[in-house]
Parts: structure tokens; C-alpha cells; sequence
């Protein structure tokens, strides 16, 4: 029993090592498929050795991280060096937004995918500058479109979204309770919202 742990063990070890060479030559995210097909493993195999892998990067604090976002998985700096970065790229450390942004932003980001609409719901204002200003920085996109009348855009976040707030995904947000539902305008050209939830 303890041979067949240790196995399994040293397996997703050599697994975890061979992901990091595989997004470290990619230089992109890779999709999840991609990796199982690459490895010739089960998704189940793939999980264990990303988090494996997870594990080693935060533990030996290494200068990477590994960030997941949806079915893409990619290598990414640690957000701690993040000045040395943007010193190196001659970036300025942080995106200036307005309070009307970070707000959209955040909404976004806890019950995303969603629409214009009902982001402007939630808010109680037009949120048409603050949106563009998001899309304008990389922090939100456009991801689709609702299954409803007019086939409005729906909106979440990026990569860079959690480049910039040092999350490696979205689970890592704070978890918070939102205590005000959010309700389609009177035209009622939004799918019900209630229903989405942080991915």
C-alpha cells in the first residue's frame, strides 16, 4: 500500500515538473485537454499534479506561480516581485481606476459572466465609462453572449485581472455575501442573474 502511495507520488511529481517545462516553453496559457492529451493522463492525474506542482512553486517560494483561470493554466510571476517587474518592463505598478471602475470591477468579479444591464443593476448607475475603462486595462472581456432578446454581451474577468491582484484564480477571492439580488432592468432583456455565481 505504501509502495503504491509512493508511486503515485513520484509519478505526480514528475508530472508536476513536466507541466512547468511545457508552460514555461509555451510562453501562454495552455488548456487543460492540451496538458491531459500531452501527458497522457486522466483529468483526474492532471489535477493531482497541479497541485503538486502549486504546492512546490509556493512553498520553495519560487519567483513563479501557477494561475488557473477556467480551463487555462499558464505560468505567471509571484505578485510579491511585482516591482521588479514592472521596473524591468518600465510598467507603472498599477493601473490607476476610478472608484466607479473598482466598483464595476467588482461586480464583475463576483457574478461574472454577466451583462451590462445587470452590472448596471447592481450599481444603480450607468456603467458604460467605467466598463470601457476595465476593457481598456485588460482587466474584464467580453466572454459571450446571453441566450436572450438582443444577444447582449456578457462580461468577465481576464488573466491580468488576477496578474494584477495577485490572485492565482478566482477561488481566491474574498469570500463575501451580497445582500442586495440583482433585478433586469424593466425591459427584461437579460437572462435572470440570481443564478450566476463566481467561477
Amino acid at each position: 500500500m505504501l509502495d503504491d502511495q509512493g508511486e503515485r507520488e513520484r509519478a505526480h511529481k514528475e508530472q508536476a515538473a513536466a507541466i512547468e517545462s511545457l508552460l514555461f516553453v509555451a510562453g501562454r496559457p495552455l488548456e487543460r485537454g492540451e496538458l491531459r492529451k500531452l501527458l497522457m493522463v486522466t483529468e483526474e492525474q492532471l489535477g493531482a499534479a497541479l497541485e503538486a506542482l502549486e504546492r512546490d512553486l509556493r512553498q520553495q517560494e519560487r519567483g513563479i506561480r501557477l494561475q488557473s483561470l477556467g480551463e487555462q493554466i499558464q505560468l505567471v510571476t509571484a505578485p510579491e516581485n511585482a516591482r521588479y517587474v514592472a521596473a524591468l518592463l518600465g510598467l507603472p505598478m498599477t493601473a490607476r481606476l476610478t472608484s466607479a471602475a473598482l466598483e464595476t470591477l467588482s461586480v464583475v468579479a463576483y457574478r461574472q459572466p454577466l451583462t451590462r444591464n445587470q452590472i448596471e443593476a447592481i450599481r444603480g448607475v450607468n456603467s458604460d465609462r467605467a466598463l470601457m475603462s476595465l476593457l481598456q486595462h485588460g482587466l474584464v472581456e467580453e466572454v459571450g453572449r446571453a441566450p436572450t432578446v438582443g444577444r447582449p454581451a456578457l462580461f468577465a474577468t481576464t488573466a491580468e485581472f488576477l496578474q494584477q491582484f495577485g490572485l492565482t484564480s478566482l477561488a481566491e477571492l474574498p469570500g463575501i455575501r451580497l445582500s442586495r439580488p440583482v433585478e433586469d432592468h424593466a425591459d427584461n432583456q437579460d437572462a435572470d442573474p440570481t443564478t450566476n455565481t463566481p467561477q
